[in-house]
């Protein structure tokens, strides 16, 4: 059974809405604002995530009650995330879009366009700023500290990312499935280090 309860054609557009669907596509658009993502993007998402079938830019913007221009400011912005595509319907000379579906790919795609906008741009800033630091008599040598700190911190957060994306999908869930194990596993280690030395 489809999420959406009625469909008013083949397209997929939602006819009726179930008030759960509704709840989570305001929900995921209030959770992607405070994640920085726009209301609209996100709402646009959650739509396209619960729909059975890909929908076209007008009946989105109908079914929201968005303006078509911002409808598809907020497709392209989902694409170069790619978490959505665009699709075919034969018969019909209108672009459809469908959501990735597939939680592992979303979850590692939304991740990796984070880092790319957000983490590789922090690094590179703060390489730039320590570099200035080095010549600069006139920057206390805890400040520079500081930002070498952080540097170091948001280079080990990199590397921690590209290690976990290049692991295999069963790796990750046993890594998830052990979750605070790890922790007491790596104290009882480092204690016996402690007791040997």
């Amino acid at each position: 059974m489809s999420v959406m309860t009625e469909m008013t054609d083949a397209t997929g557009l939602p006819g009726n809405i179930p008030e759960a669907v509704r709840r989570f596509v305001l929900e995921w658009g209030n959770l992607g604002e405070r994640w920085g993502v726009n209301r609209s993007v996100s709402q646009i998402h959650a739509l396209l995530y619960a729909s059975k079938h890909p929908l076209a830019a007008e009946d989105i913007a109908d079914t929201l009650g968005i303006a078509r221009s911002n409808v598809s400011n907020s497709l392209r912005e989902l694409q170069t995330w790619n978490i959505i595509r665009s699709v075919p319907i034969l018969g019909d000379r209108r672009t459809f879009y469908t959501a990735e579906t597939d939680l592992w790919n979303l979850v590692s795609r939304i991740a990796a366009g984070r880092k790319a906008r957000e983490l590789d741009p922090a690094a590179a800033a703060l390489r730039e700023c320590v570099e200035m630091t080095r010549d600069d008599k006139t920057v206390d040598p805890v400040v520079q500290l500081r930002l070498l700190e952080m540097l170091d911190f948001v280079e080990r957060l990199s590397r921690w990312y590209d290690q976990m994306i290049a692991l295999p999908r069963s790796t990750i869930v046993t890594l998830m499935k052990l979750g605070g194990g790890i922790a007491r596993l790596l104290d009882r280690s480092a204690k016996r280090s402690r007791d040997l030395s």
